[in-house]
């Protein structure tokens, strides 16, 4: 078993100086948490794996493809390979727990 706080998370990702932090990488996912702040941009390109989002805190809209929705504590969504995807209009600092299937490259 692999165990793990999100406030730890947090604390290593802000250290790291980065957006992203990847935690935890098997043979078919790995997992991160990803940051923006209020007001930020978010840089992201399309990926080559699926994902899925779920948001742990904050508030954004999210636009996957031509679909736009709004996202805070609870969302989950999932975006297919390929897809281009982009949090926006973040009105509230967001933390979102990512799985790439399979590994992010």
């Amino acid at each position: 078993m692999k165990a793990f706080r999100l406030d730890e998370l947090e604390a290593e990702r802000a250290a790291n100086d980065g957006a992203y932090l990847q935690f935890l990488r098997e043979r078919n996912m790995s997992v991160g948490l990803y940051a923006l702040d209020a007001g930020a941009a978010d840089p992201q390109k399309p990926h080559s794996q699926d994902e899925v989002y779920f948001v742990v805190s904050g508030r954004a809209s999210l636009t996957v493809g031509m679909e736009t929705t709004e996202v805070a504590r609870g969302s989950v969504v999932y975006v297919p390979a390929g897809v281009a995807h982009k949090f926006h209009h973040i009105s509230e600092d967001l933390r979102v727990m990512v799985v790439f299937s399979p590994p992010e490259a």
